[in-house]
């Protein structure tokens, strides 16, 4: 399984460690990855996504998985998510209507 956020896209970044005399060798930085159930309204059941915790503060504040997704473009987003993305369109459609 990759090591990569799947609603922001955020991996694995590379670097060096510095050592006192300044010797450099390469290092990884992983993301904060969390396997989170998130509860869409609009369609009234749980989804679940592996998720960075920097992007779980983001979807908070955006409202919940529905505004998330709602406000995100589709070409930043995974096949799947963009599948869930319009069943939560087409949910919200129905609600107005």
């Amino acid at each position: 399984m990759a090591r990569r956020c799947e609603l922001s896209g955020k991996g694995v970044q590379t670097g060096n460690n510095v050592s006192h005399a300044n010797n450099k060798t390469r290092r990884r930085f992983l993301p904060n990855l969390r396997t989170r159930r998130l509860f869409s309204e609009l369609l009234g059941q749980p989804i679940r996504v592996r998720i960075a915790i920097s992007t779980l503060r983001s979807v908070e504040k955006n409202g919940g998985i529905d505004g998330y997704l709602l406000k995100t473009s589709e070409v930043e987003l995974p096949g799947e998510l963009v599948k869930l993305k319009r069943r939560i369109a087409e949910a919200q459609q129905k609600r107005a209507a």
